[in-house]
């Protein structure tokens, strides 16, 4: 799916459009991508500020979906854990940024030659307005190359 369309239908899902989620970047060939939260009445916590879980939502699913499109239909790849850790309470607009690079999925390849299941870990930051960071988030994400797409290797 075209980067284009698939950040237009993000960006009309409900757990995104009905939290002030609004995905403004999402490059075509899957190697980046920008997200924000905006400030509203209905996604604040009892102090006025951003709720965790908002926070926690809109750079949750991100990791997977660039994993995904980037290395194809020959893995089967699915989120496995995820922690975040709030560093001061975010006000206003609040954004993360996702760049997978190319040793990463190198290195996913290599692991999943053969089948073997593989986990990896991606860190990101959700920052504010002025750049200061509100929150640090780690993903990890489950990656095995499907039976069917699998290289044989014969035993030294």
């Amino acid at each position: 799916m075209k980067a284009f369309f698939f950040r237009h239908l993000l960006n009309l899902w409900p757990p995104f459009l009905f939290t002030g989620i609004h995905v403004t970047k999402l490059d075509k060939d899957y190697r980046t991508a920008r997200v924000e939260l905006r400030m509203r009445f209905w996604n604040r916590n009892y102090h006025g500020t951003h709720f965790g879980g908002s926070l926690f939502a809109m750079a949750d699913p991100f990791w997977a979906l660039l994993t995904i499109f980037r290395l194809g239909k020959d893995y089967y790849i699915w989120d496995k854990a995820g922690t975040i850790e709030f560093i001061k309470p975010g006000r206003g607009v609040v954004y993360c940024a996702f760049q997978l690079e190319d040793d990463v999925l190198e290195r996913i390849r290599a692991a999943t030659v053969t089948g073997k299941k593989y986990f990896h870990w991606f860190e990101s930051e959700i920052l504010d307005s002025d750049g200061d960071v509100v929150a640090k988030l780690r993903k990890q994400i489950y990656v095995r190359r499907k039976p069917d797409r699998q290289k044989h290797i014969p035993p030294a």
